[in-house]
C-alpha cells in the first residue's frame, strides 16, 4: 500500500506564498498510474478538490477558487507532487490532503472534481493565513 504525506503547511501572512509537498512511498504503483489531487475542506462540505494532476504531468485541473493563484506540479522520478500557492488570503485558511485517484479524467467543467474517487489520503497538513 502507498502512504502519502504531506509537508510544508504553515502559518503566512495574507498575501504570502507556500509550497505544499505530497511525497509517495512503500507500494507507488497506483501513485505512478493514477492522477493526484490536492483537497480541503469547504464551509460546511467535506473535503474538496482544489487541483489535481495526472500521470504524465500533461494536463492539470483548479477549483474556481484556486485559478490563478496555486500551480500544480509532478515529479515521477522522486515521486512528488507539490502545489506552489501564491497571494494566500485568510479563505485559503485549511488542512490540506492529498490524494491519488483512478478517475480519468478528475476533473469536469460542469461538475469540478466532485465525480473524483480517490483511494489514498495522506494525513494532512495545516496551513494558516493571518495577518
Amino acid at each position: 500500500q502507498v502512504q502519502l504525506v504531506e509537508s510544508g503547511g504553515g502559518l503566512v501572512q495574507p498575501g504570502s506564498s507556500l509550497r505544499l509537498s505530497c511525497a509517495a512511498a512503500g507500494s507507488t504503483f497506483r501513485f505512478d498510474v493514477f492522477a493526484v489531487a490536492w483537497l480541503r475542506p469547504a464551509p460546511g462540505k467535506g473535503r474538496e478538490g482544489i487541483s489535481c494532476i495526472i500521470s504524465t504531468a500533461e494536463d492539470t485541473y483548479y477549483s474556481d477558487t484556486v485559478k490563478g493563484r496555486f500551480t500544480i506540479s509532478r515529479d515521477n522520478v522522486e515521486r512528488t507532487v507539490c502545489l506552489q500557492m501564491d497571494s494566500l488570503t485568510s479563505e485559503d485558511t485549511a488542512v490540506y490532503y492529498c490524494a491519488d485517484t483512478p478517475t480519468r479524467p478528475p476533473y469536469n467543467p460542469d461538475y469540478g472534481f466532485s465525480k473524483a474517487e480517490y483511494d489514498d489520503w495522506g494525513q494532512g497538513t495545516q496551513v494558516t493565513v493571518s495577518s
